[in-house]
Parts: C-alpha cells; structure tokens; sequence
C-alpha cells in the first residue's frame, strides 16, 4: 500500500547515501519551521544528518505558503531551507498522531523546534517527557525570548528582536528613521547559534551517554552579535556605530554606488584625498585633523565624498580606492552576486532534482571540509512525502499505516 501525497510527474531519484558524512547516523525529528529553525536543521542534513521533518496535514511548515507562487506549497522559500529532509505530516493533535510523534522520538539523537516557550510542553514532548522516554536525547529549542522574563509570552520575529536588541536603533545618520534590515539576520544567526549547541550536545554526549536541553533565543543572538558595541557601552558609556565611522559610508556614483571603508591603514583620509584627486589632502585641514573631529564634521567631509563619487562610474573609483589599498566594493544587487565569479568559484550554487517542479537552483552550506564536505542528497520533500517510508522504518506495519490514514492522523 501507499500512503498519498503530492501529485508528481516523475519520481525523485534515490537520495544519495550519507554514509562517510560526520553525522551519518543522527535521527533528528525536527518541528522547525519558517526559517530559523529550517536553516539549522538543513545544515545538520546537509553533512550527513537523518532529518524527518514534522508538518501539519495540509497546511505544513509555515513558508510553504509565504508567497503566492506557481509551484504552491513546494515554492523556492520553502526549497532553500529543507532539503535533504524527510517530510512525514502527521495531525499532533489527536492521540494516535502524539503516538507516533513518540515512537520516532524513541530512538531519536535531537528533537528540535522552534515554537513559542510552552508549545512543546503542551503537545507532551517538552524536554522532560523527552528525558523520561529517552535519555541520550539532546532537546533544542529556538524560541524569541526564552522560557522566563517579561517577554517570554511573545512569538519570536526577526524585526522584533531587532527591535528589542537595539540593533534597529543604530544607522549610519542621525536623520534617517530606524529600518527594518531587510533579510532575515537574526533567524539565520539564531539558527546557527541552535546548531552550534546541537552540536556541542552531541559532542558532550559521546563523553556522558547522556542528553541534555539547549535553548537559544533570537533575543540573546542579536545581543551577543553586538558583543564590541555592548561592551563599549557597559564600560565607558560610549555608543559604537560601526556604520556611522566618518571615513566610511556608501556613495553614489553615475552608474551604481560605491562602498568605502576609510580604516586599516595609516592616514585613510589623506589616502582617499588622493583615490579621490583632490587639490588637498584633508587630513591637513583643522576641522579633520583628527577622528574626534571628523566624527563632528562628518556632514561636511562625507558632503565632500558625495560630490566627487557622483562625477564618475563605480568601476573607475573601484580601481581609484584599490590603487590607495582602500578598502572598497561596488554595490551589487543579489542577481548580480548569483551571477558572480567568485559565486561559481566558491561552489556556491547547487542544483537539484525535484519530482514536479524539475531542476531546483539553490545555495550551497557555507562551510568546507575538505575529506567530507556537505551534500545534496535529496531536494526539499513534498508535504507528507515520506510517511510510510518513515513509519515502516519506525516499526508500523502497513495495516496500522493505512489504518491511520484512514483516520485522517496522516494525511
């Protein structure tokens, strides 16, 4: 018997082994959804990991329906973040589906998830109901703001731990209106925070045998991203602006915009005078004598870099700023970085075969090992795709398979 899901027009090819990979062999039952949790999971995947991803019948993981696309639920959100995934969509609201929820949590080496504090609790796998069943376990848990504090009941997003963090606050000028950064930085940074503690769990349990809870928040993240700033400020009361340095700002040119980074180097102003051709070197003029006094003239030095960036093309003060050993980049937008040779070079576009959308382009894991690098074993599933494969596995037999189908517990 078969166990239906998605239409397709052809069948996937068999996953390539993970055999040889460094967690071939780790069961993961993943809950994550959206991203933060996805991304982390994908990367335990991507060198060797087991991952069965937990989907709600019907609906899933949430960014399978972020956008309206042509593909519908198996749309490129939802690809970037889940391959080399098992997806079994089970209804965790009814017993019989909480059943085998914990017969695959059984033998598991991570349970992980991202939902508000409590949720796991509540649907009887929090970590202690974990521990009891199985020890070696390791919990993980991403969530917005912990399980205590004034906090701890809101849902975790990433403009609102901006927000919370402070990082929303800072800008490169005191004039423009905070701003949501607009990709995802904290999910991505959380999630690799959570896989980070995965990790170091398994590590510690090869030494004890024993699992344990690791707990990450988005909150927490974005503090210790700013780990200089806020230490700057606990101990001298002095606010760090890293986008705000003087020397150094984004400038448009007559083709695109330059970024410049005045730092590094021993007198960067007199050495962006020169990439600039200006009649005179301004760090000889009184009022940018000195970075204290620079920081007080910005408007009227980064009035100055403005006006000379605007009357040429970004190619020619690239190669101007590169000659004075300036730090410096074109602006690009991201179809341009794709598109990049350095992009091709560093591997870092993967294909994959999906079995109704076709050819599937994707980012590859960001990390290198040279004897055993990551690897696209199978492009991110369809909703449900794998639950008799996962069941059977787990030790139900197709009667009991077909039986919960029928009662609309796998769908």
């Amino acid at each position: 018997m078969s166990i239906a899901t998605a239409p397709a027009t052809q069948e996937p090819p068999a996953p390539a082994p993970a055999a040889g990979l460094p967690l071939a062999g780790i069961k993961i039952v993943d809950f994550t959804q959206v991203f933060m949790g996805p991304s982390c999971t994908q990367l335990l995947g991507d060198f060797g990991a087991d991952v069965i991803k937990i989907e709600r019948p019907g609906a899933g993981d949430i960014s399978r329906n972020s956008f309206p696309d042509p593909d519908g639920q198996d749309n490129p959100i939802f690809l970037s973040i889940n391959r080399n995934k098992r997806s079994i969509s089970v209804d965790t609201r009814t017993e019989e589906g909480r059943k085998v929820i914990a017969r695959l949590i059984a033998d598991a080496d991570v349970v992980v998830s991202n939902f508000r504090a409590g949720v796991m609790e509540r649907m009887g796998f929090g970590y202690e109901d974990v521990r009891r069943t199985n020890p070696r376990a390791i919990w993980a848990s991403g969530t917005g703001f912990g399980t205590e504090g004034p906090y701890s009941h809101k849902g975790g997003q990433d403009a609102i731990a901006q927000a919370y963090s402070g990082v929303m606050w800072r800008r490169d000028r005191e004039d423009l209106p905070p701003s949501i950064y607009p990709t995802t930085l904290c999910d991505y940074i959380t999630g690799m925070h959570l896989l980070q503690g995965i990790l170091l769990a398994l590590r510690t349990r090869d030494e004890t045998g024993v699992g344990q809870k690791v707990e990450v928040t988005m909150y927490d993240s974005m503090l210790h991203l700013q780990m200089q700033e806020a230490c700057m400020q606990l101990n001298r009361g002095y606010e760090v602006n890293w986008g705000a340095m003087p020397l150094s700002g984004v400038f448009e040119t007559t083709d695109g915009a330059v970024c410049m980074v005045g730092g590094f180097t021993a007198d960067p102003l007199r050495h962006i005078s020169i990439a600039l051709g200006l009649d005179e070197d301004l760090s000889e003029r009184p009022e940018f004598a000195d970075l204290e006094r620079q920081f007080e003239n910005k408007p009227a030095l980064q009035a100055i870099f403005r006006e000379r960036f605007a009357t040429r093309s970004t190619a020619y003060w690239t190669d101007r700023l590169e000659r004075e050993g300036l730090l410096n980049a074109p602006v690009h937008t991201l179809e341009q970085t794709l598109a990049d040779e350095q992009t091709r070079v560093n591997g870092m576009i993967v294909e994959a075969e999906h079995p109704s959308v076709g050819t599937v382009r994707m980012l590859n894991a960001p990390i290198r090992l040279s004897e055993t690098p990551a690897s696209v074993r199978r492009v991110a599933p369809r909703l449900g795709e794998h639950n008799a494969e996962v069941l059977r596995e787990n030790g139900f037999d197709d009667e009991t398979i077909t039986r919960l189908q029928d009662l609309g517990v796998l769908r």
